[in-house]
C-alpha cells in the first residue's frame, strides 16, 4: 500500500566549517515559548543511499517531481515526491522490497502522465552522511527536524548526451529543515533564525536537481539516451538450476592461438600464460591477469578475450568482498553472492569458448551462494516482515519509521528472524576458512590467469558472442511460454521461478558482453533487468508464505496470529506481481532490443 503525507521543508546552502546555533534559542521570542518549553532533540547520525529514477530525457524532473529508491536511515524505501499547496510537496512511500532498478508498479502508475510511458532509469547515485537534530516541546513532540547533510552525488546520464560515462562524483553540504508535527509559526521562526546565522536558502530544489545539473541550477533535459549501469539485486537462494546441455566438444586452441578461418586484427594482444604467484597464506590475494583490459576490448576482439576481461572483473569483486564479509560489513554478503552468480552463470553460457570444462568449478561456485544466500535470505526475510508487521493496522501517517524499534510483535518477530540470520552468518565464516574455499579460490585464480580457447573462443567477438546471448533468451522465452500455460498456483509459481534464473542469465550474458556491444547490449540487459525483478518480487511473496508457515509452527500466538495476516497480504503481492510481468514481458518482445543478436 502506497502511504501519503505532506512535507514542508526548506534547503539551505552554508559553509562546510559553519556551526549551526542552538535550535530553542531561535524560538524565544515566540509567544508562550516558556510554557511550551522547547528544547532540541539528538536523534543520531545515518548513512544513506539513494538511487533517483526518471526518463532519460527528464520529464519527472522537468515537472518538478522526484523518484528514488532510498536505503539507510529512518525511512527507507521508495519515495515519490510531488508539488504541493502553498510550497508543500506531497511525498508517497512503499517499502523498499528486492528490486532495486524496477519502480514498483504502483509508483510508475502515479507518474504515466509525466512520462507518456517512457522507461524509468536510474538518472543520479547521492550519498548521504546525515546528522539529525529535532525540536521538542514539553510534552516530548517533535515538531521540527533539521538534517545536516554531508552530499555526495554522481549522475547517471552522460553530461554531454553521449557515450555512457558516469557524471563526475559533486560534493557539497547542506541543511534541510522540516515541519514533523509542529506548525508555521515554529518552523518560520526557525527558518528565520538560521537565514540570520548565515545559512541560504539553496538555488536547487533538491539533491537531484543538483546534481543533474552540476551544481549550477535547474537540470537540462538530456538530449539522447544514455546508459546507465544496471543495479545488483537482492535475490532468493536458489536450490536447484535448470539441466544444462551437454557441452559441445570443440578443437582446443590456446589462448594465444588465432582461428585460422578469422584471424583477429594483429594489433590484439594475446593472452600468455604465467606462473601464479607465490602467495603467503596471511597474505591478500592477488589477482594477475595478463590479458588485454577492458579499455582495449572491440567488437574485433577475439571472444575469448571479451570473456577472461569480465570474469577477471568478477573473481576480483569476490576478493574484495571476502574481508568486508568476514567483518559483517553491509551488503558484503550480497555484493560476493551475486560475484559468484555472475561467475557461474558466465561459465555456463559462454563455455563454448573455454578448452576445459568448467563443470565442477560452476558445482563449487554453486555451493559457495549457497552458503552466502542463507545469510542474505535470512537478513532480507527479517527485513521484509519486521515491516509488514508493524505496519498492520497502522494509518499510514502513524506507521513508525523504525519498525524493530517500535512494538512488542515486531520486536518478537525481529528476534526470532535475527538468530536465523546470527546462525546463518556464523556458518559464513566458517566455510571462508575452509580448504574448499581455498581451492576454489585458486582454481578461479588459474582459470583467468591462464585462459585457454578453443577455436571459437579465438574468433572474433562480434561473431560468437551475440549468438550465445540469443541462445539464452531462447531458453527464456520457452519456460515463459510454459508457465503461461499452466494453472495458476504451485506448478506456475515453479515455472515462474525458473523464468526468473533464465532471465537472470540472460541479463548476466548480456551485462558481460556490453564493454564491446555498447547501448544495444546495455538497454537489452535492462529490459531483460526489469522482467527479472518483478519475477523476483514474485518468487519472493511464494518463499515468503512458505517461511510463515513454517515461522507461524513455532512463534507466540500474537505472532503466529500477526504471520497468518502477512500471508494473506502475500498472496495479493504475488497476483500483482504477475500482472506486472505480463506488461514487462511485452516490453521486452520489441524488435529494436534484440537487433544487435542477430
Amino acid at each position: 500500500m502506497v502511504s501519503t503525507h505532506e512535507e514542508i521543508e526548506v534547503k539551505y546552502e552554508l559553509e562546510p566549517g559553519l556551526d549551526l546555533p542552538a535550535l530553542p534559542a531561535l524560538l524565544r521570542a515566540l509567544p508562550e515559548a516558556a510554557e511550551r518549553g522547547y528544547r532540541e532533540g539528538d536523534l543520531g547520525e545515518f548513512d544513506l543511499e539513494a538511487t533517483y529514477f526518471d526518463t532519460v530525457d527528464l520529464r519527472l524532473s522537468a515537472a518538478r517531481t522526484t523518484l528514488r529508491r532510498r536505503t539507510g536511515g529512518t525511512d527507507a524505501g521508495w519515495h515519490l515526491k510531488t508539488p504541493g499547496d502553498a510550497g508543500a510537496r506531497v511525498e508517497q512511500r512503499l517499502p523498499l522490497g528486492r528490486a532495486v532498478r524496477t519502480v514498483p508498479a504502483a509508483l510508475r502508475r502515479l507518474v504515466e502522465e509525466l512520462t507518456g510511458g517512457s522507461p524509468l532509469v536510474p538518472v543520479a547515485r547521492v550519498n548521504t552522511h546525515r546528522s539529525v537534530r529535532s525540536v521538542l516541546d514539553a510534552t516530548g513532540t517533535r515538531l521540527l527536524e533539521l538534517a545536516d547533510d554531508v552530499v555526495e552525488a554522481r549522475r547517471l546520464l552522460p553530461l554531454d548526451g553521449a557515450g555512457e560515462a558516469a557524471g563526475a562524483v559533486q560534493t557539497w553540504r547542506e541543511v534541510e529543515l522540516e515541519i514533523v508535527e509542529g506548525d508555521r509559526a515554529v518552523f518560520e521562526a526557525v527558518d528565520a533564525g538560521l537565514r540570520a546565522a548565515g545559512l541560504r536558502v539553496s538555488s536547487s530544489s533538491s539533491k537531484l536537481s543538483r546534481v543533474l545539473s552540476g551544481g549550477t541550477g535547474a537540470p537540462e533535459p538530456a538530449e539522447t539516451t544514455g546508459a546507465a549501469e544496471p543495479a545488483e539485486t537482492t535475490e532468493p537462494t536458489e536450490p536447484t538450476e535448470p539441466t544444462e546441455p551437454t557441452e559441445p566438444t570443440e578443437t582446443t586452441e590456446p589462448a594465444g592461438a588465432p582461428d585460422s578461418a578469422e584471424a583477429p586484427a594483429p594489433s590484439e594482444p594475446a593472452v600468455e600464460e604465467q606462473t601464479a604467484p607465490t602467495r603467503a597464506e596471511s597474505a591478500p590475494r592477488v589477482l594477475e591477469h595478463a590479458g588485454p583490459r577492458r579499455k582495449q576490448l572491440t567488437a574485433r576482439s577475439r571472444a575469448g578475450d571479451v570473456l577472461v576481461v569480465h570474469l577477471a572483473e568478477q573473481v576480483q569483486q569476490v576478493l574484495d568482498q571476502d574481508p568486508r564479509v568476514r567483518s559483517d560489513e553491509p551488503d558484503s554478503i550480497h555484493k560476493m553472492r551475486v560475484a559468484t552468480r555472475r561467475l557461474r552463470s558466465a561459465l555456463r553460457t559462454f563455455q563454448p569458448l573455454l578448452a576445459r570444462s568448467t563443470k565442477p568449478l560452476r558445482d563449487e561456485l554453486r555451493w559457495l551462494a549457497a552458503e552466502l544466500g542463507a545469510a542474505r535470505d535470512a537478513e532480507v526475510l527479517r527485513d521484509r516482515l519486521v515491516r509488514s508487521v508493524a505496519t498492520l493496522d497502522v494509518a499510514p501517517e502513524l506507521q513508525p519509521a523504525d519498525p524493530a524499534a517500535a512494538g512488542a510483535v515486531p520486536a518478537l518477530v525481529a528476534d526470532q528472524l535475527g538468530r536465523a540470520y546470527r546462525t546463518a552468518h556464523d556458518r559464513v565464516l566458517a566455510e571462508l576458512d575452509s580448504e574448499r574455499y581455498q581451492s576454489l579460490l585458486d582454481d578461479l585464480q588459474d582459470l583467468v590467469e591462464r585462459p585457454r580457447f578453443t577455436s571459437r573462443g579465438a574468433r572474433r567477438a562480434d561473431k560468437v558472442l551475440p549468438r550465445r546471448v540469443a541462445k539464452t533468451f531462447e531458453t527464456l522465452s520457452g519456460l515463459v511460454e510454459h508457465a503461461y500455460r499452466a494453472e495458476a498456483g504451485a506448478e506456475r509459481d515453479e515455472l515462474l521461478h525458473e523464468a526468473r534464473k533464465a532471465a537472470k542469465q540472460v541479463r548476466y550474458a548480456a551485462e558481460a558482453v556490453a564493454v564491446v556491444f555498447g547501448k544495444d547490449a546495455t538497454r537489452f540487459a535492462r529490459a531483460v533487468t526489469d522482467a527479472q525483478e518483478v519475477l523476483g518480487e514474485h518468487q519472493d511473496s511464494v518463499v515468503t508464505r512458505q517461511q510463515l508457515r513454517d515461522l507461524a509452527a513455532s512463534a507466540r500466538p500474537e505472532v503466529a496470529f500477526a504471520y497468518g495476516r502477512l500471508f494473506a497480504q502475500e498472496e495479493a503481492h504475488a497476483a500483482a506481481s504477475e500482472a506486472d510481468f505480463e506488461e514487462t514481458w511485452k516490453s521486452l518482445q520489441a524488435g529494436r532490443l534484440h537487433r544487435w543478436l542477430r
